[in-house]
């Protein structure tokens, strides 16, 4: 799934809930970094977790 995120959509951490809509802001092979609204900016290991795509009403 993380073969298709792109900057600008919205995703979620599927451990670690309360760093709430992440939005995508680069992904160059497998790291993929992601601006959390409780996390702030985490640079992702794509290989190690598969992030939640945000679609629709739940953004």
């Amino acid at each position: 799934m993380n073969e298709i995120l792109e900057p600008g959509m919205l995703v979620r951490h599927p451990v670690e809930a309360e760093w709430g809509l992440g939005q995508v802001q680069s992904r160059i092979g497998r790291k993929i970094t992601v601006n959390f609204e409780n996390a702030g900016k985490v640079v992702i290991d794509g290989a190690r977790v598969e992030l939640v795509l945000v679609i629709g009403p739940e953004a």
